[in-house]
C-alpha cells in the first residue's frame, strides 16, 4: 500500500486529517454553547462515543478475516488497544478541546513522540535515545511550556488542557505499543475497527446520562461534524497502525511533528475565536525544531 522508504505522504495525510478534528470539535461545543445546551462531561463522552461507534463499525463492516483474526489473538491485547487507542486517550483528549484552545491542544499532540521515545526502550526493548535526541525532547519541554504560558487568545485554561492533553498522548502511545504485539494475528483495518468501535461503546456508556439530550445535540451541523470525524478516525488510525507494521516506532514518533503543526494551522484558519500568542508561535517552533532532531537521528531502515 506504501512506500518501504519513507512514510512522510502517510504520514501528511493522517496529519491533514488528524489536523482537521481540533477546529471541527471545537466548532461543535461554540455550536452547542450558542444554542444554550450545557457542554457537560456526559454530552461530551456521548458524542465521542457516537464518533467512533460509526468509525469502527464502518471499518467492521469492510473487515476480511474477522472472526479468524479474532480467534487468533489473545483477547486482553484487543481490550488494551480499545482501553488505550480509543477510551482512555479520547476521555482526556474530549476534555482537553473542551477547556482549552484547539491550537494549544493541536500542539500538545507532539508530546506523543516524547512518550514514544521513552516508553519504546522500556516496553520495546528498543535503543535508548542518544543525547541529541534527549536534547530534543528537553527542547520540546520548554517549547510545550512556553505554548502553556502565553498560548493566545481563546487559550481558557491551558494549564488543565495541558495535563488532560499529556494524558491522552500516554494512552496513545502505549496504544501503539500494544499494538505492536497484535499485528502478528490481526490487521491494521480490524484491530483499528475493534478499538475504535469498543472504545466507542465504552465512551457512549459513560454518556448514557446525556441519552435525553440527543435531540438537542445531534442537529444537522453536528451530524455533519461526527461524520467527518468518524471518517477522520476511521481512515487515520487504520493508515497509522498500518505504517506502525512497516516502520519503526521510533521513527515515527519523530514525524509526529507533522500533526501538531497541521493542527495548529488548521485551527487557527478556521476558528475565528483563536490567534496565537507568541508563547504557542515560539512553543510550537521549538517543539517542531526538537521533532525534526530526533527524526534525523532515528533508525531509517524499516521493520521487517
Amino acid at each position: 500500500m506504501f512506500s518501504r522508504k519513507s512514510p512522510l505522504l502517510p504520514v501528511l495525510i493522517c496529519s491533514l486529517l488528524w489536523g482537521s478534528a481540533f477546529p471541527a470539535i471545537k466548532t461543535v461545543y461554540q455550536h452547542w454553547d450558542a444554542n444554550g445546551l450545557e457542554r457537560s462531561l456526559p454530552v461530551i463522552f456521548l458524542f465521542a462515543g457516537v464518533r467512533f461507534i460509526l468509525a469502527g463499525g464502518g471499518l467492521l463492516v469492510v473487515s476480511k478475516n474477522l472472526k479468524g483474526e479474532i480467534r487468533a489473538t489473545p483477547w486482553f491485547l484487543i481490550a488494551g488497544l480499545s482501553l488505550t487507542q480509543t477510551f482512555i486517550q479520547y476521555v482526556f483528549f474530549y476534555q482537553s478541546v473542551s477547556v482549552s484552545s484547539a491550537s494549544l491542544t493541536a500542539l500538545l499532540v507532539a508530546t506523543g513522540s516524547f512518550w514514544w521515545m521513552l516508553l519504546a526502550p522500556l516496553l520495546q526493548k528498543t535503543p535508548w535515545p542518544s543525547r541529541l535526541q534527549w536534547f530534543g525532547l528537553v527542547l520540546g519541554g520548554i517549547g510545550v511550556s512556553l505554548a502553556i504560558y502565553k498560548p493566545g487568545a481563546g487559550a481558557g485554561d491551558p494549564i488543565l488542557g495541558a495535563v488532560y492533553m499529556i494524558t491522552a498522548t500516554g494512552s496513545g502511545a502505549l496504544a501503539l505499543i500494544i499494538f505492536s504485539h497484535l499485528k502478528p494475528t490481526m490487521s491494521a483495518v480490524n484491530a483499528t475497527g475493534l478499538s475504535l468501535f469498543f472504545g466507542g461503546l465504552g465512551l457512549a456508556g459513560i454518556g448514557a446520562g446525556a441519552l435525553h439530550a440527543l435531540p438537542d445535540m445531534f442537529d444537522f451541523i453536528v451530524i455533519i461534524a461526527t461524520l467527518w470525524l468518524a471518517f477522520v478516525s476511521a481512515t487515520a488510525f487504520s493508515i497509522w497502525n498500518h505504517l506502525s507494521t512497516l516502520f519503526p516506532v521510533t521513527l515515527l514518533a519523530s514525524y509526529r511533528f507533522l500533526i501538531p503543526v497541521c493542527g495548529v494551522l488548521e485551527a487557527i484558519l478556521l476558528l475565528k475565536t483563536e490567534s496565537p500568542g507568541w508563547g504557542l508561535a515560539l512553543g510550537g517552533f521549538l517543539v517542531a525544531f526538537s521533532m525534526i532532531l530526533a527524526k534525523r537521528t532515528s533508525p531509517l531502515n524499516p521493520v521487517r
